[in-house]
């Protein structure tokens, strides 16, 4: 739909990067219009993960896979964000920009073994950001440590005059502390989260974490945010109707892909839209058109947000009755090969895969998916933290503490680093010769 588009104006978080000096890439993959949990639905194909030619990895493949081909068994990223969590993962760069609308950061982040954040709603301007879910919507940050995503936070966050939902309170740019001190913190663990299909190893984990806290001199309750098993279909409903609404504006007319029939108006807007999305935008576009009838609204989009006041009243009693952060897992399991992904369609799979992060969307709270430690497969899995709105410098602090305890391991590619070494041999003799 945008093929050849390049836009008047740069975001607001982009031009605030700029401005502080920071350069700036290049644009990374995402499933289109960010409409999916793995970054496999892009116009430009999926998003391989880093991790899947890691000598972590394929050492452990080894060891089970018997003639397989390698190459064609390669991990998704996760996503919707994977290009960026991708490039940060494999060094390119030491940041990236994603957007988050139910987990669309952390989910990738937690695949590919780096930190990703979702700031507080209407901390970081949305102006520039293509919307998803309006009332969800807030730009992530994906870094290789806590401390990177704080500087990245700092220059992002503060009020901006073009976007409205954004604090009206300047926020000045912070440095984590050192040494924190966690015994006086109580961590809730949400006893609805326990999903059957969560995997032994990241359950494992999570109770590694919650002990790791509670030997520190932290105090660690089950809390329960009764609401939870609702927030996937409500979500689902809200996302639809919303996405509906925001799609209108790619109609042909004023920018973007426009088809060569004139007929009629109509025929040219149908056309258009079915040549310029794939098939996931268009039924999300179809399902949201449902839920937004006249017969429908009450019974789905009206009820929906009725549900969801519910679900953001559970965090607000939780974190009420003492809680300072909840620990929680982040996605399900590890990244898993391309081709036994593809076997899910993206409903289902986004279904499956937001299950522990858009709840935190819904309410507006500020999140961090942190990397914990590797799998018996040599994959990364990573924990999420979710804090009390705005405090979102106390929610960072606190998973600097986890990071520097949990010492998670760094990505070894090997054959790059071997590419890398002869490309640096080969620069230093050029530049002797250059002085010669």
């Amino acid at each position: 739909m945008l093929k050849g588009y390049v836009p008047p104006y740069n975001a607001t978080v982009v031009q605030k990067l700029l401005d502080k000096g920071a350069v700036l890439m290049g644009k990374t993959n995402l499933d289109e219009f960010a409409m999916g949990s793995g970054s496999t639905d892009g116009v430009f194909g999926p998003v391989k993960n880093p991790w899947s030619y890691s000598k972590q990895y394929r050492e452990k493949r080894k060891q089970e896979a018997h003639g397989e081909n390698e190459d064609s068994n390669w991990l998704i990223t996760g996503g919707s964000s994977g290009g960026s969590a991708a490039a940060v993962a494999a060094f390119t760069c030491f940041a990236a920009l994603g957007s988050d609308t139910g987990g669309s950061t952390r989910n990738p982040a937690a695949h590919c073994g780096v930190v990703g954040f979702k700031p507080s709603y209407g901390l970081v301007s949305r102006h520039g950001l293509i919307p998803l879910v309006n009332s969800m919507d807030v730009p992530g940050i994906l870094t290789r440590c806590v401390d990177d995503a704080a500087i990245v936070l700092g220059m992002l966050a503060g009020h901006d005059p073009k976007d409205s939902t954004t604090i009206q309170d300047p926020v000045k740019p912070f440095t984590l502390p050192t040494f924190a001190d966690v015994n006086k913190l109580c961590i809730g663990i949400p006893k609805e989260y326990l999903a059957p299909e969560l995997s032994s190893e990241v359950r494992s984990f999570w109770s590694k974490a919650a002990n790791l806290f509670e030997s520190e001199g932290a105090k660690v309750i089950e809390v329960s945010l009764p609401h939870t098993s609702y927030s996937i279909v409500c979500y689902h409903v809200l996302c639809t109707s919303e996405v509906a609404s925001n799609m209108a504006r790619f109609d042909g007319l004023e920018y973007g892909h426009r088809c060569d029939i004139n007929v009629s108006t109509e025929a040219m807007y149908a056309a258009t839209r079915r040549e310029g999305f794939n098939d996931v935008v268009r039924g999300r576009i179809l399902s949201g058109n449902f839920f937004l009838l006249k017969e429908n609204y009450e019974n789905y989009f009206i009820k929906a947000q009725k549900v969801r006041r519910l679900i953001a009243n559970d965090f607000v009693n939780v974190f009420n009755s003492g809680v300072d952060v909840l620990l929680t897992p982040t996605t399900l399991s590890e990244a898993v090969p391309y081709l036994e992904f593809i076997k899910e369609d993206n409903r289902t799979r986004s279904a499956q895969d937001d299950i522990f992060t858009q709840a935190v969307n819904m309410a507006g709270l500020p999140a961090v998916s942190v990397p914990v430690a590797l799998s018996n497969q040599g994959l990364p899995i990573g924990l999420q933290f979710i804090g009390r709105a705005f405090c979102d410098q106390q929610l960072l602090k606190i998973a600097k503490w986890f990071e520097k305890q949990v010492q998670f391991p760094v990505i070894q590619l090997q054959e790059l680093m071997d590419d890398c070494s002869s490309d640096f041999e080969i620069e230093k003799l050029s530049s002797v010769f250059l002085k010669q």
